[in-house]
């Protein structure tokens, strides 16, 4: 393995939370674009944020009824502002400028490209059903994606906490952002990070056992002292929760949605969304809820 390679590497978080679709295509091209801006003094937020105005740019081309050079735009927008996303992370890891600010800001981008999504189309499918229906259809798919994102964002930073606790450093319990709330003076960090409490007791609140679990593994073995085989015996289990997970990811999402597009089906995104993405959902945490179960047991288990 060359140097550069191993440079590409370590901008990633982890080959087992990647999806293939990243690992060959934008997870590439966003090292080389954080390669090429490493030294220009453009920093991670600054890409986040160009990112999110791209992103929403481009979903907004989705209310356009008919018009192909609309909706190839915008799913150009898409590519591009996924690409960037890609690149705020790897950029933040070359570079080591990382922010709390820039963590919450990465974890909302997807989530406000897609909020544009449903607006667009709930408003293109208002204007050709005129039923004001569409728009509750929209709000259930709205409350299905941020439920999907937030327990697809926390299982994976666990994983990765199980990889490696230097590279799990983000993942979080209420209890921890808590006390670096109370640390804070007042400002923007402290209002956003304030939003990001309410979302990590959503996280909680949705994974009874996996909050036992950490629980447990923080009073069994203290300073991240987690025995070298139970991180491997977790990373199996979670290792097939997070081939399900791809599915809730942005390739698992745009890609169909690219091809519905296309079609001109665009109600069927919402059952897409609805139906489907919460039935993976549902089976993902049921695997996920019992795997952390029987990690509890076996800390019990292995202290007694």
């Amino acid at each position: 393995m060359n140097e550069q390679d191993k440079e590409y590497l370590s901008s990633l978080k982890s080959l087992e939370t990647e999806n293939y679709v990243d690992r060959k295509f934008y997870r590439p091209l966003g090292f080389k674009i954080a390669k090429a801006i490493q030294h220009t003094g453009i920093t991670p937020n600054v890409v986040t944020i160009i990112s999110i105005f791209v992103g929403m740019g481009g979903a907004s081309m989705f209310y356009f009824t008919g018009q192909m050079g609309f909706i190839f735009l915008g799913i150009l927008g898409l590519i591009c502002a996924n690409i960037l996303d890609c690149v705020d992370g790897q950029l933040a890891r070359m570079t080591g400028i990382k922010s709390e600010i820039g963590r919450i800001l990465d974890g909302i981008a997807g989530d406000l490209w897609f909020l544009t999504i449903y607006a667009a189309l709930s408003l293109r499918l208002y204007d050709e059903i005129g039923s004001n229906w569409i728009f509750v259809i929209a709000i259930l798919s709205i409350f299905s994606h941020f439920t999907q994102a937030a327990l697809t964002d926390y299982y994976k930073t666990l994983h990765l906490y199980f990889v490696n606790p230097n590279k799990g450093k983000e993942f979080d319990t209420p209890e921890s952002v808590k006390s670096r709330l109370k640390a804070m003076p007042m400002g923007v960090n402290k209002v956003f990070t304030t939003l990001y409490l309410y979302y990590t007791k959503l996280q909680s609140k949705l994974t009874p056992n996996l909050g036992e679990m950490v629980q447990k593994l923080n009073r069994a073995y203290p300073e991240d002292r987690i025995p070298e085989s139970l991180r491997l015996r977790y990373r199996q289990g979670s290792i097939m929760v997070m081939k399900c997970l791809d599915l809730l990811t942005f390739n698992g999402r745009s890609i169909p949605l690219f091809i519905i597009l296309i079609t001109g089906h665009v109600w069927f995104y919402f059952l897409y969304e609805i139906v489907f993405l919460n039935i993976i959902l549902i089976v993902s945490k049921n695997q996920h809820e019992t795997l952390c179960r029987f990690i509890s047991e076996e800390i019990t288990d292995h202290k007694n």
